[in-house]
């Protein structure tokens, strides 16, 4: 079951996100993002920490969409999640952010990840993010034998030079 924006309040996806059952905290989740409003941040932190990966993923995320520049260091944290999917959406929700700050570190997760899927959303992030150790970082995935790798760098190269 999903959340129309209109049928579901702020007040009641918090509501939602810290005391429902299971679906009702991913969905919740998800939904705050998409809500755009700031006022969910705090929910969405605490969310970081619920025992259900899919929350927590879905909270990564929705912090992305909410541009939200408090979450940084907690997202950065979670670059260190043992699940894939959360880190990849902790890579997204960076670059969505353009969290300067996180370079070092998606640049590390970038050499040191074993996922392809981490590896091409930390190429895209740092070509969102831009700045002269990201260029440097992701132009040696131009000669790739990984082709998408490879094509994701030349894209996060064009990112960066047109800024």
């Amino acid at each position: 079951m999903g959340y129309k924006e209109d049928a579901m309040s702020l007040e009641d996806l918090l509501s939602d996100l810290k005391k429902g059952l299971g679906m009702a905290r991913v969905n919740a989740a998800a939904e705050l993002g998409k809500l755009k409003d700031k006022r969910a941040e705090k929910g969405l932190i605490e969310a970081l920490n619920d025992k259900n990966m899919a929350v927590r993923n879905n909270a990564v995320f929705a912090l992305g969409e909410l541009g939200s520049r408090s979450a940084v260091p907690y997202l950065m944290d979670m670059l260190s999640a043992p699940e894939e999917r959360v880190r990849k959406s902790a890579v997204k929700a960076l670059g969505m952010i353009g969290a300067r700050e996180a370079t070092d570190l998606l640049v590390h997760l970038l050499e040191s990840d074993t996922s392809r899927i981490v590896k091409k959303s930390a190429i895209r992030s740092l070509g969102q993010i831009g700045g002269q150790k990201a260029l440097l970082a992701v132009e040696r995935f131009l000669a790739s034998p990984d082709t998408i790798l490879a094509d994701m760098a030349k894209k996060a190269v064009e990112m960066i030079t047109k800024k």
